[in-house]
Formats: structure tokens, sequence, C-alpha cells
């Protein structure tokens, strides 16, 4: 169980680095790294509660196809992060840093889709929530205060590379769990 949870955190993890770091690219205030950390931890934090509360009833209607489910939801999003291609994305980076209002929330929003699925997961999986929902905004935190200071030092090529990671790592789970589902 607990190589599931940092299986499921740990691409999160990741995510959350890299869009700070594209962002940190930038160069931002102290006052800019305070608001978008405060936006992505809440986001973080709250898209994984939306997705466990879709998750847990819809596991309880769906009974024993659950786990199959939630096996495919993290199999068609690691795979949609690997192949993921923005073409606009530096231009984007540059207006997050000064964004408010509801930009700022569809902002918080498109950043924390994962984790609206990982809760999602969870929900399906029956994983203790109160052990992972925690850990996602702690992780998103340190990760976005690092990922903005450290964002102008790193090349292009390693964020992207991040995200690839992040998608083969969520993959990399839905097989497990898959194999797992067949084996069991």
């Amino acid at each position: 169980m607990i190589a599931k949870l940092v299986a499921l955190v740990l691409p999160l993890s990741l995510d959350a680095f890299i869009v700070a770091a594209g962002i940190g690219v930038i160069g931002v205030t102290p006052r800019q790294r305070l608001r978008l950390s405060v936006l992505f931890c809440v986001f973080e934090a709250g898209m994984p509660l939306i997705g466990l509360a879709l998750g847990a009833p819809l596991a309880r209607v769906i009974g024993g196809a659950a786990d199959d489910v939630a096996i495919g939801v993290l199999l068609a999003f690691g795979l949609y992060t690997l192949v993921r291609r923005d073409e606009r994305e530096d231009e984007e980076l540059a207006r997050i840093a000064t964004i408010r209002g509801a930009g700022a929330l569809l902002l918080g929003v498109s950043v924390s889709l994962d984790e609206l699925a990982v809760g999602f997961t969870l929900g399906l999986l029956g994983l203790p929530a109160k052990v992972v929902i925690p850990l996602i905004p702690l992780q998103a935190l340190i990760l976005t205060q690092l990922g903005l200071r450290l964002g102008g030092r790193l090349s292009e090529r390693l964020r992207e590379s991040g995200e690839r990671i992040a998608g083969g790592l969520l993959t990399a789970l839905a097989l497990v769990l898959l194999a797992e589902q067949l084996l069991g």
C-alpha cells in the first residue's frame, strides 16, 4: 500500500515542480512566489478531494469494476501526459506570474487536473485519503517554491523531461496495478 501511495504522489511532485520551474524561468517576485504557492497548494489539495468525492460513490455503484476503472483512468492520464505537447507553453507561463481572478482559478484547475485523476483513483481503489490528501499540498508547497527559485537555472529540455517522467510514472503505476489485478 505504501508503494502505491508513493507512486501516486511522486508524479504530482514532479508536475508541481515542472510547472513552477517554467514560471521561475521568467523571474517572479517574492510576493508572486507566495501567491502562486498558495494557489497551487489550494488546488492541489482540493482537486483530489473532488476526485475522491466522485470516485468513492462510483466505486460503491460499480463494485468489482472499480479497480479496472481506476487503472484505466491512471493509464489514460499517464499516457496523455507522455504525449502532450504544448507549443505555447512559454507565453502561457509568462502570463501565469501575474494572473488574477477567474484566470487564477482556471490556472489552478489546469495545474491540478492530475490531482483530480489521483483523487478519483483513490476513491475507486479505496486507498486511505487521510494519508494521501495531506501529502499532496505539502509536496506542492515544497516543490513549487523549489521550482520557482530554480526555474531560471534549469534547461527547457530538463523541464520537458520531468513532465514525461511524471507521465511515465503514472503509466507505470497503472500497469503495475493492472498486473496485480490480472495475477491476483
